[in-house]
């Protein structure tokens, strides 16, 4: 059966989510927010995206997604002040341009998306020193 875009583009958030947050992560698996510098397990953090997910043309770009613990990303609305100045107003500006382009995603690329993100994952995390839990 084929699975509709709408659960491509859900599994494809899922994988890019552990992507972004176990890239930089140590060898026991802790990473920091990108916005407040707290580190945590990268099982506690999120992705956090500069431009919302609604715009889909950068949904999935590494410069609009960070790691945020959940005080930045949920409670400060994703701390868009520190972020952007981060990213600096050059960046800033290209991804908001960007955000205005209209892009549409073939089932195809999604589920290979999907494919080499989950590799990528899977790799890193067998890499992870499990010795002590979080």
């Amino acid at each position: 059966m084929v699975k509709p875009i709408s659960k491509l583009k859900k599994e494809l958030d899922k994988w890019y989510s552990l992507y972004i947050r176990t890239k930089d992560m140590d060898s026991k698996g802790w990473t920091e927010c990108y916005t407040c510098n707290k580190r945590d397990h990268y099982k506690r953090l999120q992705n956090g995206h500069f431009i919302s997910r609604k715009h889909l043309s950068t949904r999935f770009l590494d410069d609009n997604c960070k790691v945020q613990c959940s005080g930045c990303n949920v409670f400060k609305y994703g701390n868009i002040y520190l972020y952007s100045k981060r990213l600096g107003p050059e960046l800033s500006e290209q991804l908001y341009l960007k955000s205005k382009e209209t892009l549409k995603i073939m089932r195809h690329e999604y589920q290979d998306k999907i494919d080499y993100y989950k590799s990528i994952v899977n790799k890193k995390i067998k890499t992870l020193d499990n010795s002590l839990d979080f």
